[in-house]
């Protein structure tokens, strides 16, 4: 029978490359901070809920311009109803887009209110609004009516374009029948240039 004789640099080699395998997952280059970063960053590393330190915890504030959406546990249709019922949850409390003066052009700040309204009439077929369209006292009864009309027009474009269903919006006039505030300056005036989205 052969005996193997203890080699003590054989045993001495094989402990350092454990150690170098081992180190090899926390060791960084001193000058190589800048790409660990990002590395770190932009490489997820899944951990267990008790691993994570506090410095680890997600913060307020989102880490990418991408939203989550909440599909809820139901699968297939019951999941869409999930999702649409998140939806429903998620609903601009902002009912009105204001115009300039003799315009029905939607102005940037409104494009967000109308985004989140088309996802909520996108997720919810069943869903309808109605868009009325006001004006301010100024101009006669019939140019007020017709140009409250291309603005709750101009909101109803702009939502089917979005992906909302025709028949999930319709626009109506009230022309300055029915201002929102009182007054002759232009801050009340202001107010009553609008189109409202409305149930139905």
């Amino acid at each position: 029978m052969k005996t193997r004789m203890y080699n003590p640099s054989r045993a001495l080699a094989v402990l350092a490359a454990i150690a170098l395998l081992s180190a090899c997952g926390t060791t960084r280059l001193a000058g190589d901070q800048s790409n660990a970063s990002n590395l770190a960053s932009s490489t997820p590393v899944p951990t267990a809920a008790s691993e994570r330190s506090p410095s680890a915890q997600p913060s307020g504030t989102p880490q990418s311009s991408v939203a989550t959406v909440n599909l809820g546990s139901g699968a297939g249709a019951g999941g869409a109803t999930s999702a649409g019922a998140a939806a429903l949850l998620a609903l601009p409390s902002q009912r009105v887009v204001y115009f300039d003066f003799d315009s029905f052009a939607i102005k940037d700040d409104f494009k967000p209110l109308l985004d989140g309204y088309s996802r909520v009439l996108s997720a919810n077929r069943g869903k309808k609004l109605m868009i009325e369209g006001h004006t301010d006292e100024r101009g006669g009864r019939e140019y007020n009516l017709a140009l409250g009309q291309k603005r709750a027009g101009a909101v109803v474009s702009s939502l089917k374009l979005l992906g909302v269903n025709e028949g999930q919006v319709e626009a109506v006039s009230f022309g300055e029948e029915r201002p929102s505030t009182q007054g002759t300056d232009e801050s009340a005036w202001a107010k009553n240039r609008r189109a409202e989205l409305k149930d139905r």
